[in-house]
């Protein structure tokens, strides 16, 4: 497409974000949010929802009546809309989701100060 500009997955993130463009500056404000966005690209690669999908349940998050108008909440937007594809795809459902993030949190407050967290720290696991 002539004067179409393409650009790096780095620039549309900082960009859509309104971040520096500075390559040392970061582009997401906390390591959640990168593992968030990796995920979304992981399940995307293995056919679980097309980008049009993704893009229409983003969409639909951000313009919650409760979303807040400066975008800060960006990532919270972007978290539930891949619970609710992941869940209209009946790959687990809310409650699922909910077990597995107090599994993880249970873990991480029983695994000791510099150690990974893992799910078998979990002290209520079966």
């Amino acid at each position: 497409m002539p004067g179409r500009v393409i650009l790096s997955l780095r620039e549309l993130i900082t960009h859509s974000r309104g971040l520096p463009a500075s390559a040392d500056a970061p582009v997401f404000a906390e390591p959640w949010q990168a593992e968030a966005f990796a995920m979304v690209v992981a399940l995307h690669d293995r056919g679980l929802f097309g980008w049009d999908e993704w893009a229409n349940a983003l969409s639909a998050q951000l313009k919650r009546p409760d979303a807040l108008e400066d975008a800060s909440d960006y990532y919270q937007c972007w978290l539930a809309a891949l619970e609710s594809l992941i869940e209209v795809k009946n790959i687990a459902g809310k409650h699922d989701v909910d077990q597995l993030t107090a599994a993880w949190q249970r873990a991480a407050h029983a695994t000791p100060h510099g150690q990974p967290i893992k799910l078998e720290n979990d002290p209520d696991q079966s």
